[in-house]
């Protein structure tokens, strides 16, 4: 049996990689790295409220609401330095916001290693945006009740 698609921002993502030639990804990448968003105030300078990804080798945290309409807001930070893995939080910033907690829970945990990037980048790289995604949605089954 496989797995479901990922939802459809995710998808889109994967599918904008995969449309490149393997060098072009990681521009691509880099660009995404360009684009995460800030934290909200409440979260900026406070990573007791966060959680550290510790399969990444930079300092990567992130945090995941679920708000009252049962859409989850993911959030993450990733220090400049470090382009691929804020690439990679990015994308899931990004492809996570906005989705209900059953779309985020039905998201394949393998969803990194679709998107085109494996012989690209480390494997360490990889588990790290697993990672993230993992933490992501353990967190929100915490806050869903799920």
């Amino acid at each position: 049996m496989s797995e479901p698609p990922p939802p459809a921002a995710l998808a889109e993502i994967r599918d904008e990689f995969l449309e490149l030639d393997e060098p072009v990804r990681l521009q691509l990448l880099l660009e995404f790295s360009n684009e995460l968003p800030d934290v909200p105030a409440r979260y900026a300078g406070h990573p007791e409220l966060t959680e550290r990804v510790v399969e990444c080798q930079s300092p990567v945290y992130i945090v995941v609401d679920v708000d009252d309409a049962g859409l989850v807001h993911m959030h993450a930070t990733a220090p400049r330095e470090a382009p691929t893995t804020r690439g990679f939080a990015s994308i899931l910033v990004q492809g996570i916001s906005g989705l209900t907690v059953d779309e985020v829970l039905g998201i394949p945990d393998d969803f990194p290693r679709t998107i085109g990037l494996t012989r690209a980048v480390s494997p360490l790289r990889i588990s790290g945006m697993t990672g993230m995604l993992l933490r992501a949605k353990r967190q929100v089954r915490e806050k869903s009740g799920r």
